[in-house]
């Protein structure tokens, strides 16, 4: 019985070990999964407001005398936002950069519009036109919402993967950091309000 001792030990602890290292395989595929699909929803909230800018665009140009150089921003800054996307999988801090710049740009061409929009008031009374600008809105919000639940998703993700003794099998694993949906570069500094009159 004393000659077979060592080899049941090595054998519980092959065993445990092996547990422990499923354990961690499987819990982090699942958090990077969850991290990917709150990607998926982020970007299925940027096309949602792609699409209702679209009908935006649309619902302004019916106003014959609207700017056109507006209107001209709006669909070029637009064109580019849709043009980039970004595979789950290769989240990157260049991809991400670059998909937040036309993002941005977008976002800029979007308010130049609205503010436009104040010197046409019968665009303004229009209700198609005020039905578009509050589901604009609303879609704002829900864009800020998904992008700080895949921050969250991220964040557990990369804390299974950096800390003792996960830290480990990630490398073992091949299991990376992702990176989070950072702020536009400036957006700390509150912007310059200047009324004029």
């Amino acid at each position: 019985m004393k000659k077979f001792l060592p080899i049941i030990l090595i054998a519980i602890i092959a065993y445990g070990f092996y547990n422990w290292a499923v354990g961690f395989q499987n819990n982090a595929v699942e958090f990077q999964e969850n991290a990917k699909t709150s990607w998926s929803n982020v970007e299925s909230a940027y096309q949602r407001r792609n699409d209702l800018i679209g009908n935006l665009v649309k619902t302004v140009q019916g106003a014959a005398d609207f700017e056109k150089e507006t209107l001209t921003q709006v669909i070029e800054a637009r064109a580019k936002a849709t043009s980039v996307n970004i595979n789950a999988g290769d989240l990157t801090p260049e991809n991400m950069a670059q998909f937040q710049k036309a993002q941005s740009g977008l976002s800029g061409a979007l308010s130049k519009l609205l503010v436009s929009v104040e010197r046409y008031p019968d665009l303004k009374a229009n209700r198609n036109f005020l039905e578009l600008q509050s589901q604009l809105e609303g879609t704002e919000n829900r864009i800020n919402v998904a992008r700080d639940r895949f921050n969250e998703k991220v964040n557990i993700y990369n804390k299974l993967i950096k800390k003792f003794p996960g830290s480990f099998l990630a490398g073992i694993f091949n299991f990376t950091e992702m990176n989070r949906y950072k702020a536009d570069a400036g957006s700390e500094k509150a912007p310059d309000v200047n009324f004029k009159f």
